[in-house]
């Protein structure tokens, strides 16, 4: 073995330790916040015990010893008293409402952050045995996920058990659609729309559509350029290129010119640089595209919920049953009935199935923490084709192109285990796992309630 060898072979190791460390470190802070948190609990609790002393007097006069703690607890740590009024009643809903949760904090098995987000997607659900249920699901994702998978995940199982219907949550949020304008420093602002999901990621997906092309056409060019000037210099004996021949070019990245495009179509309804083939259409030509996956029971009307939209948001079910009407495209994807895990995946038009079998089955991005959607990333061999490894669904996986740029550069290793479970191998010895995103299925019971499908 060479030096070299052996110097980067002690500098993985040293990357494993530092892991380890971190790890310590985070399951430290869990267990320090989870103190905290019954700190602020008691702390409530005796502002509770003090209100009720006080009788029927005006409702100011009751929250008077609330006011008092939260300033005097604020003041010792220099918060603002209206934050540390919320930081209290947090610690006592936590405590008193999602007590495994407490539990998982106080072991350090998930961090405040993933605990913050059980809470805030779990506090809709009334039924305390239903709240049981969705805390004992969501804490197995919550320890092996970061907190936006976390989330996501929780938010989708609470939408099922939220007494409210989806369709009448999302008609009363669709009254607060709007637009506002937000002033920046150096000269910026930002313009935000809040409205329906499906539309706010049609018009993402049709810009991201548009950039991306603009880029090729720039990308054409620049090659064409550059072999016509390698061409003339052969030609001329190795003269200089003529000064001021070259072209204009495009060096706008795609953030740039999403954000160029949108306010085009805002301000002139049309983007003022098109230099895409007109005969074809131009720019004007490329059409918004969402993925939304439905349940058939959604579909049939039998339950409210379980639609998605690019595998990240819920969508509701009468935008999907109204979409799911007038589509072209279908996927029919049949599910393992133990694991719930995708096994394969049918549609009427012609696509290359391995593809849609692996964007069900993956989602997003496979490496942990990644979100980046599936039908945006690259379809990787876990074992490298060149190696050996067979094209097969078993040894391929969706990585965005950071993460399928990082694993051939440097000493990062994939494994796939059976049912499309990836081991993470890094170049400090360290395994982490990922799962592919969990589907729990609810179903109606003879009384009308809800429960968790039996397989």
């Amino acid at each position: 073995m060479n030096a070299d060898e052996k110097r980067r072979r002690a500098e993985d190791k040293r990357a494993g330790v530092f892991a380890d460390e971190l790890a310590k470190l985070q399951r430290a802070e869990a267990k320090l916040a989870a103190k905290k948190t019954r700190l602020l609990a008691d702390a409530y609790a005796l502002t509770l015990e003090q209100r009720s002393r006080i009788g029927s007097a005006p409702s100011r006069e009751r929250d008077m010893p609330l006011r008092s703690m939260a300033l005097e607890l604020g003041m010792a740590v220099r918060v603002n008293d209206r934050s540390m009024q919320s930081q209290m009643h947090d610690a006592h809903e936590l405590i008193e409402l999602f007590p495994a949760t407490m539990e998982a904090l106080s072991e350090g098995r998930v961090s405040r952050a993933h605990a913050q987000v059980i809470q805030d997607a779990g506090r809709v659900i009334e039924d305390a045995t239903d709240r049981a249920a969705f805390e004992r699901i969501v804490l197995v994702e919550a320890e092996r996920q970061t907190v936006p998978r976390t989330k996501k995940y929780a938010i989708q199982r609470a939408a099922v058990l939220d007494p409210r219907p989806l369709q009448e949550r999302h008609d009363t949020a669709m009254r607060e659609r709007r637009v506002w304008v937000t002033d920046l420093d150096d000269a910026m602002s930002t313009l935000t729309i809040l409205g329906k999901n499906v539309y706010i990621h049609g018009a993402y997906h049709r810009l991201t559509g548009q950039g991306t092309e603009i880029k090729a056409v720039d990308r054409d060019k620049r090659r064409a350029y550059a072999a016509a000037q390698a061409e003339a210099e052969n030609a001329g004996g190795g003269a200089e290129p003529t000064e001021g021949s070259e072209p204009w070019f495009d060096d706008r990245l795609l953030d740039e010119i999403r954000c160029d495009l949108a306010l085009d179509m805002l301000l002139a309804g049309t983007p003022v640089i098109d230099p895409t083939d007109q005969s074809k259409g131009g720019l004007g030509a490329i059409t918004a595209e969402v993925q939304i996956t439905i349940p058939i029971t959604t579909l049939t009307g039998v339950t409210g919920s379980g639609a998605e939209l690019n595998g990240v948001t819920p969508v509701d079910p009468e935008t999907a049953r109204r979409m799911a009407g007038t589509t072209r495209v279908w996927d029919r994807i049949m599910t393992d009935p133990i694991t719930a895990v995708v096994t394969s995946v049918d549609r009427y038009q012609l696509h290359p199935s391995q593809t849609r079998y692996l964007n069900a089955r993956d989602v997003t991005c496979r490496t942990p923490g990644c979100r980046r959607p599936a039908k945006l990333c690259h379809i990787d061999h876990s074992k490298d084709f060149a190696l050996g490894g067979p094209s097969c669904n078993d040894n391929l996986c969706n990585e965005c192109a950071r993460h399928h740029t990082l694993k051939h550069a440097t000493n990062w290793h994939v494994e796939q285990l059976p049912g499309g479970i990836l081991t993470f191998t890094s170049p400090g010895g360290k395994t982490y796992n990922s799962h592919p995103p969990s589907r729990v299925t609810f179903v109606p019971t003879d009384d009308g309630q809800l429960t968790v499908a039996p397989f």
